[in-house]
């Protein structure tokens, strides 16, 4: 019963109400970049599209088809990736990774929402959908950024 009772805090409201309001879920019409990700062991997939202005995200959009701590995830980073730079959303993806392989710190602000899905360090076959969401974007900054470079 342990097991049962421990999923069920795992999925709680609050996870569960992110999961179902996903800010500027969708695609963008005219992307600087798209990155999809996929988690293997799961399935979950993410397509994230930006356009940056200044170095920072000017516009968002991300289809999701995933797991609710990734539907989660993806939420949280909805809601305050707008106006953040490279710097900020690497830290947040590594904090996050470390928060759930090692129960590191909580990422920073503004990414300090991902805190809720803390109980799912325990579980680490969910960890790659919950991280998809942010490592698409790290990778899709660093893709505008080498086009800019370039330019």
């Amino acid at each position: 019963m342990s097991g049962e009772t421990d999923l069920i805090k795992l999925y709680s409201a609050r996870i569960l109400e992110l999961a179902s309001d996903i800010p500027h879920h969708g695609r963008l019409a005219n992307p600087q970049a798209s990155v999809k990700r996929r988690a293997p062991l799961c399935g979950s997939t993410v397509t994230v599209d930006i356009r940056c202005d200044g170095g920072r995200i000017a516009d968002y959009a991300a289809e999701v088809k995933a797991c609710a701590l990734g539907q989660a995830a993806a939420s949280v980073v909805g809601r305050v990736i707008i106006g953040c730079n490279l710097a900020q959303v690497t830290a947040a993806r590594d904090a996050l990774r470390e928060m759930l392989k090692s129960d590191g710190p909580t990422p920073p602000a503004p990414f300090d929402g991902l805190e809720v899905l803390r109980p799912a360090r325990d579980y680490k076959n969910r960890h790659a959908s919950i991280l998809l969401t942010l490592e698409a974007v790290v990778e899709a900054m660093e893709t505008v950024r080498a086009q800019t470079t370039c330019a």
